[in-house]
């Protein structure tokens, strides 16, 4: 195992902000997502159980200082219920997003795909909540390499419930929004998603991660990306999550 996986395991285990990683860091994206691949083998993710993609808008794009997506591998632990509870403080420098999810029917292999292919391999839509962690000082001086390494921000996710007829919704023009203790935080657009959520998912299967994980299995749910930037908690609190058409998702931080 490479020495930069060895220090994100080491900072994921004890809890902690993760340094620059220096001499060890990764030198380039493909070189991140080789090591992200590293940190799954290490936890006993492989194959994953999903994928997030982070950095789907131009606000986060810019947000994060990057020119484009960036996708990170889901762990089984990820995948929680509407209604998911967990400790405040179990997390570092906890927040949330407001997330369209899939699940995939079938197979997607690593490549090119075009937004049709991408659909027509999708069986649930929902909506969802990722839970991520601002566990990183200076972006820039992190580097994109290393934060592709360490999941860009993921903690983990709730699940809401699939919609019925997801088809015929226009998944471009859905609008949601995230409210924390009843307040709304923020909203956006499944069209902020690289133009719409397929898009999202077609960029994930020419991506890295799904280079590096052998393509996107049937059966695997992915985060399609945040309408919304990050929302940082200051404390316990309930995040609701509702998209027109596609329903709402609730978790609670006690």
């Amino acid at each position: 195992m490479s020495q930069a996986a060895d220090l994100i395991l080491a900072a994921w285990k004890a809890k902690r902000v993760l340094a620059p990683l220096g001499a060890a860091a990764p030198r380039d994206v493909a070189e991140g997502y080789r090591v992200q691949r590293e940190v799954a083998e290490a936890q006993g993710a492989v194959p994953p159980a999903g994928f997030k993609i982070g950095a789907t808008t131009k606000q986060m794009q810019a947000y994060l200082g990057l020119s484009h997506p960036a996708a990170g591998f889901v762990p089984r632990s990820s995948l929680n219920a509407d209604g998911f509870t967990a400790p405040f403080a179990d997390f570092i420098a906890v927040g949330v997003e407001c997330e369209v999810g899939v699940r995939l029917g079938r197979d997607l292999p690593f490549g090119p795909t075009s937004r049709a292919e991408a659909e027509a391999a999708v069986a649930e839509v929902f909506p969802a909540i990722e839970i991520v962690e601002k566990r990183y000082g200076d972006l820039a001086e992190l580097g994109t390499p290393t934060l592709i390494a360490d999941q860009v921000f993921h903690a983990s996710g709730v699940l809401g419930r699939p919609a019925a007829d997801w088809r015929k919704l226009d998944l471009g023009a859905m609008r949601g929004e995230l409210f924390v203790d009843g307040a709304s935080k923020g909203g956006g657009h499944g069209r902020d998603l690289l133009g719409h959520p397929m898009e999202a998912l077609a960029w994930l299967a020419g991506s890295g991660a799904a280079e590096v994980f052998g393509g996107l299995k049937a059966g695997q749910v992915v985060w399609l990306g945040s309408v919304t930037p990050p929302i940082w908690l200051d404390g316990p609190c309930e995040v609701r999550v509702a998209f027109e058409g596609l329903g709402e998702v609730r978790t609670r931080f006690t």
